[in-house]
């Protein structure tokens, strides 16, 4: 079958979340080929995938990115509606209904515009059996139900969107008839309409949507139909570096706050400087990927720190007696592969909420980075070291992770829903 991956990432990571499931189906024989902006070509074909360039680069972060608000608004979490996941108390028709229309006026259908059209073009010419688009890329279900195809969701951390979309269908569905706004299903409809169909509510969520996280770390919306699937690290091109060849001396701890840090951010949300100097004196080796821009800020390094702009994580994380990281989706499930307890600093989007299952599952500690003091990180990580029960659970955590299949054992699931949920001829 043919199956196109479509994303218009906001960060290289979301686009390096796909290259394993798409390699998986190229290895089991299916055409695959991987449609974006012309921005992210050469990180797919550095992946050794087919790339397709359709849009623009004209995502919400570059069209938003002159705004004096906009690191503010990067940095704050959640954006509404899609906070009511983490704060239910919001989780009222009236707070709902106006976030959705501001979230579709701005986030959705700026990020998506510019790619719909050339997508369905290309859809329409090669004809695909499966889309798999990230949450944030409505062009994949707008080009997947203009051509019959099957589609599905790809999740890269937890399920946000799908939680709140089924929350505010049944708000909805309880208001009476002429108060039922849903500007989603209006926009998605409108070019489902343009391209020959009608909305239907997988333009949403897709025919089906693929889970990268074990239950202990994952929040499901109820109704949505999942397909388990392990995640496996793909970061890019990278080189094991000859000091990693050779076991530790000592307790190794690597401490990485994540690429988007300095990428989209400007910088990260800890103070590098007070961790470094509170860590100083503990009989550790400390691995610390920081950028060069914020190392050159840095006024010291000490004696026991190893401070590297990149690592390979699933490389490193299997010498690590313990990792401080952001609770980065990514970060935080190449760690869940090895028995290896955790200390989340968390800050932004879901990084609370899996640094908090991660602690309520035993295998860590987490820290709001507004309370990641040196002296509170210090002690934390102490524990990590010194209390066993923690790598136990940690333990517990890989079992779960790797009795999930992987991409390659997920195939055939894909294989069957495509027949099932396709409407066009198989190509």
């Amino acid at each position: 079958m043919r199956v196109l991956f479509t994303c218009n990432p906001e960060t290289k990571t979301i686009l390096q979340y796909m290259v394993p499931l798409a390699w998986a189906l190229r290895t089991a024989g299916h055409e695959v080929r991987f449609a974006t902006s012309p921005g992210c070509t050469d990180l797919v074909t550095r992946a050794g995938l087919t790339a397709v360039t359709v849009g623009a680069d004209r995502g919400h972060q570059r069209v938003t990115a002159h705004r004096p608000d906009r690191l503010a608004e990067l940095r704050a979490g959640i954006p509404a509606p899609y906070d009511v996941f983490e704060d239910p108390a919001k989780a009222d028709w009236a707070y709902l209904s106006a976030g959705m229309a501001t979230a579709v006026s701005g986030r959705h259908r700026v990020t998506s515009f510019p790619m719909i059209a050339d997508l369905v073009a290309y859809a329409r010419h090669w004809r695909p059996d499966l889309v798999v688009w990230d949450p944030l890329t409505f062009a994949g279900p707008i080009a997947a139900k203009a051509v019959g195809a099957a589609h599905a969701r790809l999740l890269f951390g937890v399920d946000v969107f799908g939680g709140v979309r089924q929350l505010y269908l049944r708000l909805r569905d309880r208001r009476p008839e002429g108060e039922r706004a849903d500007p989603l299903a209006d926009w998605l409809g409108a070019y489902a309409r343009k391209y020959g169909g009608e909305y239907s509510e997988d333009m949403a969520t897709g025919h089906f949507t693929i889970d990268q996280f074990p239950a202990s770390l994952q929040t499901r919306a109820p109704g949505l139909d999942y397909v388990d699937m392990q995640y496996i690290p793909y970061g890019g091109p990278a080189v094991v570096p000859r000091w990693l060849r050779t076991p530790p001396e000592r307790p190794r701890v690597a401490l990485t706050m994540g690429l988007s840090a300095t990428d989209v951010y400007s910088g990260y949300t800890i103070d590098t400087q007070e961790v470094l100097d509170h860590l100083a004196d503990l009989d550790i080796e400390l691995v610390a990927t920081i950028a060069d821009s914020e190392r050159a800020a840095l006024r010291r390094v000490p004696a026991n720190a190893r401070l590297v702009p990149y690592v390979p994580l699933h490389a490193l994380a299997p010498s690590c007696a313990a990792v401080i990281h952001h609770a980065g989706a990514a970060t935080l499930a190449t760690v869940a592969r090895h028995p290896v307890p955790h200390l989340s600093l968390h800050y932004h989007y879901d990084q609370p909420h899996l640094a908090r299952k991660l602690t309520a599952h035993g295998a860590g500690l987490d820290l709001h980075t507004t309370r990641a003091t040196g002296p509170a990180l210090r002690r934390h990580l102490q524990r990590l070291l010194d209390e066993p029960h923690f790598t136990r659970r940690a333990r517990d955590l890989q079992r779960e992770t790797l009795a999930l299949p992987t991409p390659n054992q997920v195939v055939p699931t894909l294989e069957h829903l495509t027949t099932v949920h396709r409407t066009a001829p198989a190509s």
